[in-house]
């Protein structure tokens, strides 16, 4: 791709920032909470309807009924070019129904702030943008097709098959969640959510404490158990983060069980972790330890195709004057079913900003013309191979 193309793209996504800012406004007051079913389908009516509003109507479309959760949208557009690229989006996000009463969207310098908007409808507004630049300047551009889903902050229970057969046989697919202040997500750990149910027999703490086997005196046993099947020198870490159990000061408890968050980098590390769960148990017979949960993600690393794309990613960056690299964190994306699979996928393209999760999500203005021409740039240039 030529140094003008790349001057060309930059300089329609500058002038295209109002309408960005806009839309994002426009995404970010739809509330669209993962547990609320109505918000939802309320919510992705309002993204297919703006959608078609920047960008016409799909050459195809198909809503995937989500059962429980949010429904999945696929929509798909022609290229003029080669190949083909799959944005995949989520639109739920962690913020409640109602917290726009009382956290409004605001926009004060550059610092454009509103739940949600980070964590990912900014991505989702920049993956239209990249498209839409790309046919107003009348560059090469792939087929394109969009999957949203509505389930993503809470595992992906609906969405992950259809993410995996979408990506399968695409040229590139493209998760534009939050970047690391304009970096990429190359690195991501696979994580497990597991719960430990322990019970015992309960009796009087007084009048017959030996009677009893404490269900609460066996977990303490237990996390020790837990947290030692952390090893940060390979990249895993055992959080027990939610602890309950008794009934009273003066019952010996019957039951207790904990919470627990389990992040890996390396795959063999799951196997191990699985043992070492498998093996927990309390020192006395009478108390029983059960695990239940599993794995939500596997791990997210670098596979060849994804290197290439990488590749490609920093040759465009480099015209437009800036400098990728690869950056690793502990959470978790839809792009670790896609990498698992060993297929092409790049992450953590999309807004620059940060406080996800948090009262300080926030998405910096300025930072969004580059991460727009970036995505376009690479969609030009996966088009004219």
């Amino acid at each position: 791709m030529s140094q003008t193309v790349t001057a060309r793209l930059a300089d329609a996504a500058e002038r295209a920032l109002p309408g960005m800012i806009d839309d994002l406004r426009a995404l970010v007051e739809l509330e669209t909470p993962s547990g609320d079913r109505d918000l939802l389908s309320a919510g992705l009516d309002g993204i297919e309807g703006w959608l078609a509003r920047r960008l016409g109507a799909p050459e195809t479309r198909v809503r995937y009924d989500g059962g429980s959760f949010g429904d999945v949208l696929e929509v798909s557009y022609p290229g003029t070019g080669a190949g083909t690229v799959l944005f995949v989006s989520h639109y739920d996000t962690v913020w409640p129904a109602g917290t726009l009463a009382g956290w409004p969207v605001t926009v004060e310098g550059d610092r454009f702030s509103g739940p949600g908007c980070f964590d990912m409808k900014a991505g989702i507004v920049q993956s239209a943008w990249a498209l839409r630049l790309l046919r107003e300047l009348d560059l090469p551009r792939p087929a394109v097709r969009m999957l949203l889903t509505g389930d993503e902050e809470i595992g992906s229970p609906a969405s992950r098959p259809h993410i995996e057969r979408a990506s399968e046989g695409v040229d590139l697919t493209l998760v534009l969640e939050p970047s690391r202040e304009g970096m990429p997500k190359t690195r991501r750990k696979g994580m497990g959510i597991f719960d430990v149910d322990v019970r015992g027999v309960e009796s009087h703490a007084g009048l017959d404490p030996a009677a009893g086997a404490s269900a609460v005196h066996a977990l303490a046993q237990v996390v020790p158990a837990l947290t030692a099947l952390s090893a940060p020198e390979l990249g895993t870490t055992v959080n027990v983060g939610l602890v309950s159990g008794g009934t009273g000061y003066n019952v010996v408890a019957g039951h207790a069980r904990c919470g627990v968050d389990v992040r890996v980098q390396d795959p063999a590390e799951m196997a191990r972790v699985d043992a070492g769960l498998a093996a927990l148990a309390a020192a006395d017979p009478r108390v029983a330890v059960r695990v239940t949960g599993g794995w939500n993600r596997p791990p997210m690393n670098p596979n060849p195709p994804s290197e290439k794309a990488f590749g490609l990613l920093r040759e465009v960056a480099g015209e437009l004057g800036a400098s990728l690299e690869e950056v690793s964190v502990g959470g978790a994306s839809d792009a670790n079913f896609v990498s698992a699979l060993g297929r092409p996928v790049l992450d953590g393209l999309g807004a620059v900003g940060a406080g996800p999760h948090s009262r300080d999500e926030h998405v910096l203005v300025g930072g969004t013309p580059r991460q727009v021409a970036l995505v376009a740039g690479l969609m030009e240039r996966i088009a004219g191979r």
